[in-house]
């Protein structure tokens, strides 16, 4: 049987996620707005574990934790507390509280500390997880990592921050985790804060009323609201100006959100999911990004390693771009191969879809060959792979050597089998062995 956990906090919408999240994880939750309501639940059952919010209405969480403990002395309290209580927060671990968290928590921190208590245990998972959606690619140990942590973060209503490289996925890793969600049949909304020019992106993001500046002939509606009761994605968050981040903050906190020239409050109704490529933490400190918006926004934070780190996700990403291009039948020479696998990758995903792609409209035939790869690909100064234990392939020559070197390894010297396996013809095949002296 599952272990039950007291979720104790008077801001509702925080005590939700939380009680989603764990109960997503194998929990028994049961939640309460207040600490005397949490002593009543005491009365009813013993949990193995409570966390509470430390500054509460009435009762406050060090009193709640002293009260529970005086029933139940062994009963592990982790309380939660804002930055500012942290001096109160210590003076409760001296009253027997097993931890504290800073708000807003970290869902990852949150299991560690839970992890790390005895006695509270999830129920074991009985569902085999869904299959993934067409065209998502995670044959890699790093992949398979990421869409645990999506699923894990995806029965909640929790602010994701999905961080990583351009090119490496980020809008993929979003729509997976509204896939997998609660609000999988509402809209999937996705913004590029970079794209939209700063003057406008609050009326983008929240809407406007007729009259509210010039050129706005007609009312709005902004992303929130064609987002609501599903996800509303905002892509390279790190660009949003900073007169704009107050207002995102307070949608994040209260759910609240004026349309521009509008005095009406409307209420949003929309998961947000973030991504950037920059480190926000970083630019935080220095004060280019808000802090309180940064913590607000990585409440559960997700990173999708760059490609050069999940190289067995190539071969599948270069099948899944062949067949869009409409050559599922095309295949590459063994020189490709391995100047595919020696590049690093610096545009990841979406440049191996355009080299691929390319490729395909360039080969006449059936085999791509290293002429139908662009020459940044073939030339010696190219980006080599930083997979351990291979070297780097130079050049095409190089490359090729070592491709005629293994087919005639595999076919036992036989020249006429070799071409076929390097899907060349077999007078090309004695041509290359002529030029390198008759050994490759």
């Amino acid at each position: 049987m599952s272990a039950t956990i007291f979720v104790v906090d008077d801001d509702a919408r925080q005590r939700e996620i939380i009680v989603e999240f764990l109960k997503g994880r194998g929990f028994r939750v049961r939640g309460a707005g207040d600490a005397e309501r949490a002593l009543a639940l005491l009365d009813e059952e013993t949990p193995a574990l409570v966390l509470m919010d430390v500054r509460m209405p009435g009762m406050g969480g060090i009193e709640g934790l002293v009260r529970m403990r005086a029933r139940v002395p062994a009963l592990p309290v982790i309380l939660l507390t804002a930055y500012a209580e942290v001096r109160d927060a210590v003076d409760a671990m001296r009253k027997g509280a097993a931890d504290y968290l800073e708000k807003p928590v970290d869902l990852h921190e949150l299991m560690a500390v839970i992890e790390g208590l005895a006695g509270a245990r999830a129920a074991p998972e009985e569902d085999a997880a869904p299959p993934l959606p067409a065209g998502f690619v995670a044959a890699s140990p790093a992949m398979a990592r990421v869409v645990r942590e999506a699923d894990m973060v995806a029965g909640t209503d929790a602010t994701v921050l999905i961080t990583g490289e351009s090119g490496s996925g980020k809008e993929k890793i979003a729509a997976l985790i509204h896939a997998r969600s609660a609000r999988a049949a509402g809209p999937f909304v996705a913004v590029n804060c970079a794209a939209i020019p700063r003057t406008l992106v609050e009326s983008e993001l929240f809407g406007h009323v007729k009259g509210a500046f010039t050129g706005a002939d007609a009312n709005r509606s902004g992303r929130f609201e064609t987002a609501t009761g599903g996800t509303l994605l905002l892509d390279e968050i790190g660009e949003l100006p900073l007169d704009v981040q107050p207002k995102l903050l307070r949608v994040l906190e209260d759910g609240d959100y004026e349309r521009v020239g509008e005095s009406a409050t409307r209420r949003a109704d929309a998961r947000i999911i973030a991504c950037t490529n920059r480190d926000l933490e970083k630019e935080a400190a220095a004060g280019t990004f808000r802090e309180d918006l940064f913590w607000r926004l990585n409440v559960f934070h997700v990173h999708v390693p760059p490609l050069r780190e999940r190289p067995e996700d190539i071969p599948e990403l270069i099948r899944l771009f062949l067949q869009r291009a409409g050559k599922e039948k095309a295949r590459l020479s063994p020189p490709t191969q391995a100047l595919l696998a020696a590049y690093s990758w610096p545009g990841n995903v979406r440049e191996l879809a355009n080299v691929i792609e390319r490729a395909a409209i360039l080969s006449a035939g059936a085999v791509i060959l290293p002429e139908h790869l662009p020459e940044k690909l073939r030339a010696p100064g190219a980006p080599p792979s930083a997979r351990a234990g291979e070297g780097p392939v130079v050049n095409v020559e190089e490359a090729e050597r070592r491709a005629i070197r293994e087919a005639l390894r595999q076919t036992g010297g036989n020249r006429t089998e070799a071409a076929a396996l390097l899907g060349i013809s077999r007078r090309t095949l004695f041509y290359r062995l002529k030029q390198y002296g008759g050994e490759p």
